[in-house]
């Protein structure tokens, strides 16, 4: 079962230490099995419960993990190269239509925000033992969720949504857990859990957002937490509905202990209002980024949840960076109660060509996605050849490799940087490297 390496010790502590050992030397390997606690406990002479309690050990640093009768065996290293790297890059001549980026012209000015917080700061700046969360921005936010329907709940601030989540998922799992996530899902996450220790469990996804019955089987196979973007998801452009909205919260009822995460990712940008699955009961949390509507630079977002989380999130921050700039926060608060982006207009302009694009593709016999945000999703047979295809038509597109787990083959387009113009010379090249695609689910 484990070649020649051999386990060795007497106490917990030493076997643990051993098996770690093993691991680092690179002499048991990610997914090899360990021996039932039974066996290894009589051929080292102790006591099961010893064996037992260095296997806990194990699991709690995030060495091994343990699935049922099948046992315990060594958990495959978190990944040390980002789904981000899976790309290509635009050579010269080329459209780059892969990169996820808001379009630049949809933008606020930041200049008038970062000289008022300036004028604000030489009359007081903030020094330590302050408030860790602006007043203002607190109320705003606030006041914006009430309007979303988000449940009450104490606000918190962090350097972005993938901090917020990060953060929540180490308040409240342990390595080993499993995680319900969205596939096709945003890479960063799907990064960011197996980085953490924790398990990916994959949940299918289609327009209307994750589809109801992969996340029961994903809460009835151990899940402990899910994670689901309620609009604008990446890379699919799925927007959660009413209808699925309540289905989902249907099957969350039955496991009131699961921790729930949204991430509303078209805040701002998208006309379709939000639909949040929290109610208020257990252990949740509702994340808002300014990033795609007011600028990924700023790196800021909101969120709320029950108290104990938030307070969970909050007291770990306050042991690392402190806080998140209030210098930022304010210029944030400037940002909002100037109106300084419609978000009406952008979700008119990236509606345009999202559903132009679409559209577009559906009279050439092609099938995308795109309910909301500024992403296309279009299935393919042949996913690296499509993109090789894209790329000799002079269009660079993101494999969809960077975004999905069990999920089909796939390329996404992002459209902020396209003009009206583009939207067929673009659509053609994707009929050319995609061909028509049958009729089916993305999940």
């Amino acid at each position: 079962m484990l070649g020649e390496y051999r386990i060795e010790g007497r106490r917990a502590s030493e076997i643990a230490a051993g098996v770690e050992r093993g691991v680092g030397m690179g002499q048991l390997q990610p997914g090899q099995l360990l021996p039932p606690m039974r066996e290894l406990a009589a051929a080292l002479g102790v006591n099961p419960n010893t064996v037992a309690a260095a296997y806990r050990t194990l699991r709690e640093r995030g060495v091994i993990e343990t699935d049922g009768r099948r046992g315990s065996r060594v958990r495959a290293a978190p990944a040390t190269t980002a789904r981000g790297s899976i790309r290509v890059e635009a050579p010269e001549g080329v459209r780059d239509v892969s990169n996820g980026s808001p379009d630049p012209a949809l933008l606020p000015p930041l200049g008038e925000a970062l000289a008022a917080v300036a004028r604000e700061y030489a009359e007081r700046p903030p020094l330590y033992g302050e408030a860790p969360i602006d007043e203002g921005f607190a109320r705003l936010a606030r006041a914006a969720f009430d309007e979303g329907g988000v449940p009450a709940g104490p606000v918190g601030v962090a350097s972005g949504s993938l901090d917020a989540v990060e953060r929540v998922l180490a308040a409240h799992l342990r390595p080993g857990d499993a995680v319900a996530v969205e596939d096709p899902g945003w890479g960063s996450l799907l990064d960011l859990v197996p980085a953490l220790g924790l398990r990916p469990v994959p949940v299918a996804v289609d327009d209307e957002g994750p589809q109801a019955d992969a996340v029961a089987r994903a809460l009835r196979a151990g899940a402990r937490a899910v994670i689901v973007t309620d609009r604008a998801q990446n890379p699919t452009g799925a927007c959660v509905t009413a209808e699925r909205a309540a289905a989902l919260r249907s099957v969350l009822a039955a496991h009131p202990d699961v921790l729930l995460v949204e991430d509303d990712h078209g805040h701002g940008i998208v006309a379709q209002p939000p639909h949040p699955l929290a109610t208020g009961e257990g252990k949740w949390v509702f994340v808002r980024s300014v990033a795609k509507a007011w600028g990924p630079d700023l790196r800021i977002a909101a969120f709320t949840g029950d108290a104990e989380t938030v307070d969970r999130v909050l007291g770990r921050q306050r042991l690392g960076p402190g806080w998140v700039s209030r210098l930022l926060q304010r210029a944030v608060v400037h940002l909002w109660t100037t109106d300084a982006v419609d978000p009406a207009a952008v979700a008119a302009s990236y509606g345009a060509r999202r559903d132009g694009l679409v559209q577009a593709l559906a009279r050439r016999g092609v099938e995308a996605h795109g309910r909301s945000g500024m992403n296309v999703w279009v299935p393919v047979a042949d996913e690296t050849g499509a993109v090789a295809r894209l790329l000799g038509a002079g269009w660079a597109v993101a494999p969809g490799a960077r975004f999905r787990m069990e999920a089909g083959p796939a390329v996404r387009l992002t459209v902020s940087g396209l003009a009206r113009a583009d939207i067929e010379p673009l659509a053609d090249a994707v009929a050319y490297a995609a061909g028509p695609a049958p009729a089916r689910s993305y999940g």
